[in-house]
């Protein structure tokens, strides 16, 4: 197993695990490259949640935390905007930059679409990354917008739809559609995180289970049936070792 501070993928566009095991060298090339990966989480806004009606908002901020802290531990850039924050949009939810501190936040001067901020397409150039996870609300506007305009300009785009919220399943569907007509990905959070994980043989993997049970709340009972289990086994180990030294004390 590799130490903190040993990489699991290497830039070299191979996007194989390494780990310490042999494992298949193709098999992440239809995966998301993280060592070319820029996070981009747009107008998470408290005034924009109220019209969100395809997804409840309680699951989206809990998703939308999930990839900041996603974002934080495997170290991935993150930028974050707002769609004028000083009126009835409101503000960013704060758990986003609560979970990753090294974001970076860029304002806006009333554009729509961040990518129509010099600045905002500035800074994401300044990354030399290539690959975009998006999400923000509206999907179909907010994230709809510089998805289709960076897909225009060469990036890789994923737009992870339960990060991000519309005003109905209807106006989701149609984003859904049009992502996949422009060669946008759509894609859940939970895929995220596994994309970026591949391999449980790493130092952060009791981090990254954490973050399944934000995104499946669920699989928390599975972690806790286990951990249950290998202490049962134990207490059962103990018994019997105890037991099989008994005589021996006897005589």
């Amino acid at each position: 197993m590799n130490t903190p501070d040993e990489p699991i993928f290497f830039p070299d566009g191979q996007n194989t695990i390494h780990d310490g095991i042999e494992h298949e060298p193709t098999g992440g090339k239809g995966l998301i490259d993280t060592t070319d990966t820029l996070m981009l989480l747009l107008d998470h806004q408290s005034g924009l949640f109220q019209n969100v009606k395809d997804i409840s908002v309680a699951e989206l901020r809990a998703n939308a935390t999930a990839l900041a802290k996603l974002a934080a531990l495997l170290k991935i850039p993150v930028i974050t905007t707002a769609s004028v924050p000083d009126g009835p949009n409101g503000p960013l939810m704060p758990e986003i930059h609560e979970a990753a501190p090294h974001a970076v936040y860029v304002p806006r001067k009333g554009e729509v679409s961040a990518w129509d901020n010099a600045l905002f397409v500035k800074t994401v150039r300044g990354t030399g990354k290539k690959t975009l996870i998006i999400a923000g609300v509206w999907t179909s506007v907010c994230v709809m917008f510089p998805a289709l305009t960076a897909k225009a300009e060469g990036y890789k785009v994923y737009a992870v739809i339960d990060a991000s919220g519309d005003p109905s399943e209807l106006a989701s569907r149609t984003t859904i559609a049009r992502f996949i007509q422009a060669g946008v990905v759509p894609i859940s959070a939970n895929a995220v995180i596994c994309e970026f994980h591949r391999t449980w043989n790493r130092p952060d993997a009791a981090e990254l289970a954490d973050l399944y049970c934000m995104v499946s709340p669920n699989y928390r009972a599975v972690m806790e049936s286990f951990q249950r289990a290998e202490e049962v086994a134990k207490k059962a180990m103990t018994k019997v070792s105890g037991s099989a030294a008994e005589p021996a004390l006897k005589k």
